[in-house]
């Protein structure tokens, strides 16, 4: 490997030595704000590092990877959305009890935490890298089994968090099956046609005849299947509610968002590169998984009275919206550019709007009661206790109903354009009818947030503290809800020099 590779390489070195610097620190001088502050540098690091790289790109780096902009893009997303888990964490544990002064013999937890966020960030690097198979299933395992933990962190800590084991057994196992297909349908293709490129796969497949082999058909529909309980869409979402109400709230912003985000690039990267957008039976099967997704992830979000429960079935209508971009891209009136704005700026938009609405559950949330503020009743009277965390979560919903002057708005706006383009009339009908019950649930937890109590009319007069550090995180990001949704040309530009993907 040359030197112009290993720049390329840097941002994903740099970010692997974080961990084991973090690693080593914690044996040396194992302080919880010490290591917090350790994981931010690596992060600002790795983000430093990418600039470096994007000077290369794209360059191909052995068959299994390709540093270009599309990647350097989601990595971006992916580093930014762990340093504001990270801000989070902090008084998240330390409310939690989860300290590095342990009894002997117990390692230091905090540690931990943090090293398996860095390598979870890592494995979505390499995802949204991968241009082949092996390095595919390098990446999705170094994100999931890194993931597995940190859903049940909070379980040592007291039989109240027995939710957050169960929650981690759940992922683990039901993603195991899902890798196993994953894996399954790997081996089939490379059964058929022994070869684990992309690009190559997408050679053979637009030879006439190929998916019409029984064999090929199987290994797609493995292929599709795993990716579609990755990305918790209906009907492979069961897990998404329970792992979402059990997992640590800044934990779930991750699963919501970086983990999500880059099994997304990756299916867009495959398809792409494959062509499979070409094949009319991968079309058919997406749009029922987008229609189911989109009405039934909103219609099942209506039952909830727990608000991760409800913010997970509505992570579940968002992909579905996402997919209607996936679908736009293969039809020919649909301008390539347009297709890779929307997806672009959708997750964009979909990572402010969730890690703020979860910021706010996690600020709310007091690990160490054995239970995250989860209830919608928790929110009563939020508004007249802390004023403004009620106006940035209540901005964060409105973005993620698709209201205007927010950044989820843009983003809505531009699948509906798209699929207006491209004629998909069915699509832009279950898309309208899922944002519709969408708006009724999150104004519902809006005018929660502004009654006061049932029987004695009266508020709890116990104001709430903020932190410094999630203070500025969820000003931050408030800001960016409402700068991107009026003045948006920056991350377009950025999106569109990029080109971030070709249909």
């Amino acid at each position: 490997m040359g030197k112009l590779e290993l720049i390329a390489l840097l941002p994903i070195i740099v970010i692997s030595a974080s961990a084991v610097v973090v690693m080593l620190l914690a044996s040396f001088k194992p302080q919880p704000g010490l290591l917090n502050g350790m994981t931010l540098v690596g992060l600002l690091l790795t983000l430093a590092a990418m600039v470096w790289a994007d000077e290369l790109a794209p360059l191909q780096v052995t068959p299994l990877l390709i540093i270009d902009r599309f990647a350097l893009f989601y990595s971006g997303l992916a580093v930014l959305a762990g340093m504001v888990v990270t801000l989070l964490s902090g008084r998240y544990l330390a409310t939690a009890g989860v300290s590095v002064e342990q009894p002997a013999g117990q390692s230091h937890l905090t540690a931990e935490y943090y090293i398996l966020l860095l390598t979870a960030i890592l494995g979505a690097m390499v995802l949204v890298s991968s241009r082949h198979f092996a390095s595919f299933f390098i990446g999705l395992e170094l994100l999931g089994v890194s993931l597995y933990v940190l859903v049940a962190y909070l379980a040592p800590f007291g039989a109240a968090r027995a939710t957050s084991l169960e929650a981690g057994m759940k992922y683990l196992i039901l993603s195991g099956v899902a890798s196993a297909l994953l894996l399954f349908g790997i081996a089939l293709m490379y059964a058929e046609f022994g070869v684990l490129e992309f690009a190559k796969l997408g050679e053979i497949w637009s030879e006439s005849g190929v998916m019409d082999n029984a064999i090929v058909a199987v290994g797609l529909a493995l292929l599709l299947s795993g990716a579609c309980f990755k990305l918790s869409l209906i009907p492979f979402h069961l897990w998404t509610p329970d792992v979402y109400e059990g997992a640590p709230a800044p934990i779930t912003a991750f699963v919501a968002t970086v983990s999500k985000g880059a099994i997304f690039a990756f299916v867009l990267r495959l398809f792409s590169d494959t062509n499979a957008f070409e094949h009319p039976a991968v079309c058919g099967a997406l749009m029922v998984i987008a229609i189911l997704s989109m009405v039934g992830g909103n219609l099942l979000a209506l039952l909830q009275n727990n608000v991760k429960r409800l913010l997970a079935y509505s992570s579940i209508a968002h992909i579905g919206y996402l997919l209607v971009v996936l679908l736009a891209g293969s039809n020919v009136k649909t301008g390539t550019l347009l297709v890779s704005e929307a997806v672009g700026f959708y997750l964009v938009a979909y990572f402010v709007t969730t890690l703020g609405a979860f910021g706010v559950v996690t600020v709310l949330s007091k690990a160490g009661n054995g239970q995250d503020c989860d209830q919608i009743d928790d929110y009563r009277g939020l508004f007249w206790r802390a004023p403004g965390l009620a106006m940035i979560f209540a901005a964060m919903l409105l973005s993620l109903a698709g209201i205007p002057l927010t950044v989820g708005f843009i983003g809505k706006f531009y699948i509906v354009v798209l699929g207006v383009q491209a004629s998909m009339w069915i699509l832009l009908a279950a898309l309208v009818l899922g944002s519709v019950i969408g708006l009724y649930y999150y104004l519902r937890l809006i005018v929660v947030m502004f009654l006061r109590d049932e029987k004695t009319g009266e508020v709890d007069s116990l104001l709430i503290h903020i932190a410094p550090g999630d203070q500025l995180v969820l000003v931050a990001l408030v800001i960016l809800l409402i700068w991107l949704g009026v003045y948006p040309d920056p991350v377009i530009n950025l999106i569109q020099a990029g080109e971030l993907s070709r249909f």
